[in-house]
């Protein structure tokens, strides 16, 4: 799991992505829906499970800590299952610039292609370098949730984006 591209994460892979996970919620609150205190008073089984019911990947650097990753849900139900949620995506500030986002989003647009018709995602409105990737891969937006998330106080809008691949 270090260096090259990304590959899958799996349950024995928790406490680094746990790690990351944590990192990415704190220094970016308003970025990502799951709560930062909510998450780290969870035990490592949960996310242990998290990474065996979702296709997480990721890249780790030289010291084996995560770099970055992006997590792509797969729905369970009959009505929803031509659908996925891409989420989770986050590269640390170290490895932004290296191309490092476009792999991770790449890998996990590449593990839907031939079993899902859509991927979705939300963005949170003003992220404009994750709009520019998201577009990049041909993401397009069909609607703006208002307040969607409340972060000390403030309201954010989420872009809602999708991506048809078949």
């Amino acid at each position: 799991m270090t260096g090259g591209p990304p590959c899958r994460l799996g349950p024995d892979d928790a406490a680094a992505f746990r790690a990351l996970r944590l990192e990415a919620l704190q220094r970016h609150p308003e970025v990502f829906a799951a709560d930062f205190a909510e998450e780290a008073a969870r035990p490592l089984d949960w996310f242990a499970e998290r990474l065996a019911a979702n296709e997480v990947f990721a890249t780790a650097g030289p010291d084996g800590a995560l770099l970055g990753m992006a997590g792509l849900m797969r729905h369970a139900t009959a009505k929803l299952r031509h659908k996925a949620v891409l989420w989770g995506v986050y590269v640390r500030e170290e490895a932004r610039g290296t191309g490092l986002g476009p792999a991770l989003v790449g890998a996990a647009l590449a593990a839907a292609r031939g079993s899902i018709e859509e991927v979705r995602l939300t963005v949170t409105a003003g992220n404009e370098a994750a709009i520019r990737l998201y577009e990049g891969f041909g993401f397009r937006a069909y609607g703006l949730e208002e307040r969607a998330l409340r972060v000390a106080g403030r309201d954010y809008d989420d872009v809602l984006m999708a991506l048809r691949l078949g």
